[in-house]
């Protein structure tokens, strides 16, 4: 699909089939043109292993289909049966504790378990094989939210082993393990990788860089569970996939998983976000707690244009009140048409509200839809049907911004290790620096480390950038634009050890940090 459109997420097993035909024609008359469903629909597919129930799904499609919408459709991996706890009972996602979590919510499993993993791919499988020619489907959608609810970083058996094996083809023999992670201090060597334990138990502090490997260990393990469901919806079908990434999520690498995908696509939540990982003072938020922080959700567009390689949507835009905040206000009338605007603005192909009728039972009772429970109009009905009037009639230009900022994944683990202080965040500072490029009425483009700018680019902001990628430094070198390099910059090496020649260890700057 090209050009900007409007969509919204909808759940058919969430009321009864009669219903479907009277939503779809009003989601139509609305002016939206597609709707997500199935990314949590896996119990109603398959209610016990291989009782496969498709039908309904079947006449879903073809209801949405009738009233001319497109479809999304997601693979049901984040919310797992009762059923496949049972098929296997070590999946469980376990936190720092050493609790396993279970079943009840979603999220609730860990990305190193081979057999869910693979369980996952055979659902993406079947669904790619019924769906994947379907004239009504438009994209897909992997799992849901990767990370959400803390679940990147998981204790389990099957996360250490992984982690062993992963340790083991990284560094071939022991010593040269040893010798990276610098494990002669406090006698930490060790003489075989089944001797590594997960860091989250060590007394006093694990060495960081056997935590800096957990958190890539781990970055590669959401990777690689996404890579196989979507090499088994790419055997059946040519439509782009996508997934639904969240703001100020950092422990894994989200242009690594990105290069597998079509489009990236992230949860807009204006105020759930600004209340719940926002930065600012309490009065500021205050002051924003019914529009937004006015540039998080500009840098999320930014981050995920980048991520998309210049195709991104909005997946879930927030339509009224959330559930999930410490506080949901409702937003101030406009505010569902600013969002949407601000969207485009920044070069979105879709925005997609969450979602299209409130749900009367279970954990998301309090979250606004576009409709109430009881079927009549909530608030941001109406504003959302303005702006699908207002797109028709309004031209479309690109943004390309003069100045690139530089997100680093990778950095964000490493400041979490080893922080420069207490309150010191690596998301917050490169946060900061695009707010202060804002207020200067800037445009800013996003750019992975390891990416070169692109020619018209005139400046290049690198705070933070712990070690530099290999061609980072030449690249910008090149690049004939000003670089402005930030702290801690190129104060640690891959191995996160001190270089040899201190930070900013760019010899062509003519500065060392000495302390």
């Amino acid at each position: 699909m090209t050009g900007r459109t409007l969509g919204v997420c909808y759940y058919p097993e969430h009321w009864p089939e009669e219903r479907w035909a009277e939503d779809a024609a009003r989601m139509a008359r609305a002016g939206l043109g597609l709707v997500r469903i199935g990314e949590f629909a896996w119990s109603r597919l398959e209610p016990t292993p291989g009782d496969l129930r498709f039908d309904w799904l079947d006449r879903a499609i073809e209801t949405l289909a009738a009233a001319g919408l497109k479809v999304v459709l997601g693979t049901p991996s984040a919310t797992p049966p009762v059923w496949m706890f049972e098929r296997h009972p070590d999946m469980a996602h376990v936190d720092p504790m050493g609790r396993a979590a279970t079943h009840g919510g979603r999220r609730h499993y860990c990305f190193s378990h081979v057999g869910y993993r693979s369980e996952a791919a055979r659902m993406a499988r079947l669904l790619a094989e019924r769906y994947g020619k379907h004239p009504a489907l438009v994209a897909w959608q992997t799992d849901n939210e990767y990370g959400c609810h803390d679940t990147t970083l998981s204790y389990s058996s099957a996360a250490l082993s992984g982690f062993r094996a992963w340790l083991s083809a990284r560094y071939g023999q022991i010593d040269t393990l040893n010798q990276a992670w610098g494990t002669v201090f406090w006698s930490m060597e060790y003489r075989t990788y089944d001797d590594i334990p997960l860091p989250n138990t060590a007394m006093a502090e694990a060495n960081p860089s056997h935590w800096l490997d957990f958190y890539r260990y781990s970055s590669d393990q959401v990777r690689d569970f996404n890579r196989a469901q979507v090499e088994a919806i790419r055997a059946h079908s040519d439509a782009p996939i996508s997934h639904n990434y969240m703001g100020r999520v950092t422990e894994f690498d989200h242009f690594d998983l990105g290069a597998d995908l079509e489009i990236a696509t992230w949860d807009s939540y204006p105020l759930g976000f600004l209340e719940d990982r926002g930065e600012g003072t309490e009065a500021h938020k205050r002051a924003f707690a019914r529009q937004g922080d006015p540039d998080f959700q500009a840098f999320h567009h930014d981050l995920y244009r980048a991520v998309g390689r210049g195709r991104w949507w909005v997946m879930e835009q927030q339509p009224g009140p959330v559930n999930w905040a410490p506080w949901n206000p409702a937003p101030l009338p406009g505010m569902v048409r600013l969002w949407a605007w601000e969207a485009f603005a920044h070069g979105a192909e879709t925005v997609c509200y969450f979602r299209w009728r409130q749900a009367p039972f279970a954990q998301e009772q309090m979250h606004a839809g576009l409709l109430r429970a009881d079927g009549a109009e909530a608030p941001g009905l109406e504003e959302a049907t303005q702006v699908a009037r207002e797109i028709t009639q309004t031209p479309h230009a690109a943004p390309a911004p003069q100045v690139a900022l530089v997100f680093d994944y990778q950095a964000c683990w490493g400041t979490a290790i080893q922080p420069q202080g207490r309150d010191f965040d690596q998301f917050a500072l490169v946060f900061a620096w695009y707010r202060a490029l804002r207020s200067l009425g800037l445009g800013v483009d996003i750019l992975a480390p390891d990416q070169a700018p692109l020619a018209r680019h005139r400046l290049i902001l690198a705070p933070g950038c712990l070690w530099w990628r290999d061609g980072q430094r030449e690249a910008y070198a090149a690049s004939g634009a000003q670089v402005l390099v930030g702290p801690r910059a190129g104060a640690k090496t891959q191995d996160f050890a001190l270089p040899q020649t201190l930070a900013p260890d760019w010899a062509a700057l003519g500065v060392t940090v000495t302390r």
